[in-house]
């Protein structure tokens, strides 16, 4: 897992046409920052919930408030990170409703990169090294998995991760750093 370093940058201007083409009530506008964002959204409703129905019910409500808010939605920022906040909201709600313990352990399987060519033994090994860590992922206190999810498995940047989680861009890297150390003190425990 390596950082990347986070740029500042202004929203692509196709995303500022689009949203500001829904503010002024065109709904095919919408519908087209809805299927930019449908999958990055499912996935951080799924990172919350743990749960694809879940997900998918916080996901669409999560597009529904969005749209319902975006007379106050700021056009000079990006889209991505004020919806997948409303999304997040919405997803925790959820998940703090039914009482549900996060583990999106399916889905950050799926999300892994295949290597070609591997030997059966190979692939057997990485299967092991992706599990020990998953389930290494799974132990970590709440606040560490989230951020670790959306930062590593979503590749989400550092900036997006703390408007999401709706913290400090530090606090993101504290938690990142912590979660890495109760890694390494994991996965090393388990392979001695």
């Amino acid at each position: 897992m390596r950082l990347e370093p986070d740029h500042a940058s202004a929203p692509p201007p196709e995303e500022i046409e689009l949203a500001s083409r829904a503010r002024a009530g065109d709904h095919a506008a919408y519908s087209d920052l809805v299927a930019i964002h449908q999958q990055v959204a499912f996935r951080v409703a799924y990172l919350v919930t743990g749960s694809a129905a879940e997900a998918e019910d916080a996901a669409q409500e999560g597009f529904v408030k969005a749209y319902l808010a975006l007379h106050r939605f700021d056009l000079q920022r990006s889209f991505r990170p004020w919806l997948l906040t409303i999304v997040a909201n919405e997803a925790r709600n959820r998940r703090r409703s039914a009482g549900r313990r996060l583990a999106y352990e399916a889905r950050a399987v799926r999300l892994a990169p295949s290597v070609p060519e591997r030997t059966p033994e190979q692939e057997a090994e990485a299967a092991e090294t992706r599990r020990a860590l998953l389930d290494a992922v799974n132990r970590l206190p709440d606040s560490e998995r989230l951020v670790v999810g959306l930062r590593y498995f979503l590749q989400l940047s550092e900036a997006e991760t703390a408007a999401v989680v709706g913290i400090a861009k530090g606090t993101v890297k504290s938690r990142l750093w912590r979660a890495m150390e109760h890694l390494r003190t994991d996965l090393g425990a388990e392979h001695r």
